[in-house]
């Protein structure tokens, strides 16, 4: 159990600044994650990491020379928001382009996905790798579906080794995508994690037996069995990982992880154990190593990881590096950096806004203010929907995520922006404080919806309209959600699609919305009917059949909240 902090909701940016206070030599404290506190030569690739916090080292512990540039850092195993991935990597910028790295979540593809493509407006080369090493949670012949665990590590030690060599960022690119297809890892757990101020924890093992295949955030393995000694676990770990091994592999690198309440001393143990087994099958171990790399809060259990080394993945996974967590090679020379990181203030700029635009951003601020007392006041029974067949908390999100957008957008008001800077804004901050998918998502439906409209101008109904139609295609193709999924898309799309029928028509904007909200309500009641295919709803489908899914009734609530503020 997790029994050594203050408030709950801070536990994460605590440790976070605690870290960053301890390890100042390697890193600074920037908001939302860490950089390097050492000099880092102009023109080179930044490596950028990430993800939820709960698993240290992973991931500030891997910032240092050798390995990562800097590191963002979400809630407890929450995605960090889009805002946070945006600003942690323009403070790591060098100008040779960003290579960011995550674990294959939806929350850290959506966040990182779009920051990536916000940096990419701003002129910031930025490509993406999602790590996909978890042999448990899908098929050899679809590895993109696999998620990222303890092989993060392995992944982001080569891509920081290529980038510290001086190579490009297509060429740092290639290599890391390179080592992600070579890795792959497989875990065990024989006790759950506890969430700070949880008073259970997230799930549990029978007692004698082993989970096979858990996630690192309690996701469900693939079975249980018996707990068995170390010598038959090994065999385990090991004959599950060698089943993939491609013809021709005679070196291998090597990595037993912790995940957080298993003791080094049984680590070590463990490790006698596949050391003979890889041994056995003609395999060449370089550079080994066994601890603490993913954890998982307090989970007691253990994961291996094997990459297949060729002559250019051994050359950047030997290279030498210098972090909290991993050190390696002779010492890497360094000096203190002496750039200075923005800070909050000169990091957000708004366009000149004509006097129409700042009138249409006061009308934006309004709207806000009328939906965040609508999802204060709803936020109980959102709740209550969501935990038919998630965690209980889209009520608490939403309402976090509106109260933020609405002193976002009070802010941007003040500051003179217009109607797109402020809904843009009220984005940006709706994903920063409502965390996890839906919170990314929100956040960017309101920034693209802001795309179409415009600081010299309020709002006009062919100007919001088309904006309907951007969230909506950016929602889709960042999130990956379709008609059908059981998700927000099921009453968005067809919000989007009467409204844009409807103005055609020749109706008034006003009339336009009603109809829209109209068909989001019956769409969103409709999701009761299907099957839930994204998000952590998925494993469990058949509690949520019978339940309307909780995204999609927030967003009728919203539009149909909103479209009151239409006037004629």
């Amino acid at each position: 159990m997790t029994t050594i902090f203050d408030a709950p909701e801070e536990f994460a940016s605590t440790a976070l600044a605690g870290f960053a206070d301890v390890y100042s030599r390697y890193v600074r404290l920037v908001k939302g994650g860490v950089v390097r506190s050492t000099a880092v030569p102009k023109g080179k690739v930044s490596v950028v990491v990430g993800g939820g916090s709960g698993h240290y080292p992973a991931f500030a512990g891997y910032v240092g020379p050798g390995l990562a540039d800097a590191a963002v850092a979400g809630d407890v195993f929450a995605s960090p928001s889009t805002a946070a991935v945006a600003r942690v990597c323009r403070q790591a910028d060098q100008g040779g382009g960003i290579l960011l790295g995550f674990g294959n979540y939806a929350g850290d593809v959506l966040n990182f996905g779009v920051a990536a493509e916000r940096l990419r407006a701003e002129g910031i080369d930025v490509r993406i790798v999602q790590v996909t090493d978890d042999v448990a949670s899908a098929p050899v012949d679809t590895p993109a579906k696999r998620r990222g665990i303890a092989g993060d590590l392995v992944v982001f030690k080569i891509a920081g080794a290529a980038a510290e060599a001086g190579l490009s960022l297509d060429e740092v690119e290639r290599i890391t995508r390179h080592a992600n297809a070579n890795t792959v890892s497989f875990g065990v757990a024989f006790a759950g994690c506890t969430l700070p101020g949880a008073g259970q924890p997230l799930f549990t093992v029978p007692k004698g037996k082993m989970a096979l295949g858990l996630g690192i955030h309690g996701e469900p393995g693939i079975r249980e069995e018996a707990r068995v000694s170390a010598a038959d676990l090994a065999k385990l770990l090991t004959a599950t990982l060698l089943a993939e091994k491609p013809a021709g592999t005679r070196r291998i690198g090597a990595m037993l992880n912790g995940l957080g309440a298993t003791k080094y001393e049984e680590l070590f143990v463990l490790w006698t154990q596949v050391a003979a087994l890889l041994k056995q099958a003609e395999l060449d171990i370089v550079a080994p190593e066994a601890g603490e790399f993913v954890t998982s809060l307090d989970m007691q259990g253990c994961s291996l990881t094997l990459i297949w080394l060729d002559e250019e993945l051994e050359t950047y996974w030997t290279a030498a590096c210098d972090t909290p967590v991993l050190r390696r090679g002779p010492a890497i020379a360094t000096t203190p950096a002496n750039d200075g990181l923005l800070s909050d203030e000169e990091a957000v700029r708004y366009p000149a806004a004509s006097e129409a635009g700042r009138k249409g951003g006061v009308c934006i601020a309004g709207a806000l203010e009328t939906v965040a007392a609508m999802l204060k006041s709803a936020e109980e029974e959102l709740g209550r929907i969501d935990a038919q067949a998630g965690d209980g908390d889209h009520g608490q999100g939403m309402r976090r995520g509106a109260a933020s957008a609405l002193d976002a957008a009070n802010k941007a008001v003040s500051a003179g922006a217009g109607t797109a800077s402020v809904l843009a804004a009220a984005g940006d901050a709706w994903a920063d404080r409502a965390g996890g998918t839906s919170g990314a998502i929100w956040g960017l439906l309101l920034r693209a919806w802001s795309s179409a409209l415009s600081d010299e101008a309020e709002p006009e109904g062919a100007a919001v309209v088309k904006g309907a139609r951007v969230a909506l295609d950016g929602v889709m193709r960042l999130g990956g959600a379709r008609p059908g999924d059981k998700t927000l898309v099921d009453a968005f799309a067809p919000f989007v699609e009467t409204l844009e029928t409807s103005f055609a028509a020749g109706n008034p904007l006003k009339q336009a919305w009603a109809e829209a909200s109209d068909a989001a309500n019956k769409a969103a009641e409709e999701t009761r009917k299907l099957t839930p295919k994204l998000g952590r709803a998925r494993p469990l489908a058949e509690r949520s059949i019978g339940h309307p899914d909780a995204g999609a009734v927030s967003l009728a609530m919203v539009a149909e909240t909103m479209g009151a503020r239409i006037s004629g």
